[in-house]
């Protein structure tokens, strides 16, 4: 399952970066758990993959580049920890702070969770 693991994770952040939200939900689970983290705050917490599917789907509007770039992958059992660089270009005017052509580049990681069925039951990204 290892293997399958680590194809599942790098299958997910190809997509990620291709803005292909379909390639990116094709191995979760319909309960996934998602939180996003940020400066040791959860700015984002979602339940199922609709949720996850249209917050992705609006994501991609607001970027008009973006990359994870993957530093290491240590999986144990049925989980794993990714280590990230991550960039990204604002598409569109966010917020004060975030106007477009702005650039975003930070480290991260992200912590995934398989199910019995090999599905990604739980995505945390921390940045």
């Amino acid at each position: 399952m290892k293997n399958n693991y680590e194809k599942i994770i790098r299958d997910y952040i190809t997509a990620y970066n291709n803005f292909d939200v379909n390639g990116m939900t094709k191995d979760m689970a319909d309960n996934i758990e998602f939180i996003n983290v940020t400066s040791e705050e959860i700015t984002l917490e979602l339940n199922t993959k609709e949720d996850f599917i249209l917050q992705a789907e609006e994501a991609t509007h607001i970027f008009k580049e973006r990359e994870q770039t993957i530093l290491n992958i240590y999986i144990e059992g049925n989980t794993a920890e990714v280590e990230l660089n991550y960039r990204g270009v604002i598409g569109k005017d966010v917020m004060e702070s975030l106007k477009t052509d702005d650039i975003i580049e930070v480290k991260g990681k992200s912590f995934f969770t398989f199910n019995e069925a090999g599905k990604i039951s739980s995505l945390k990204d921390i940045s």
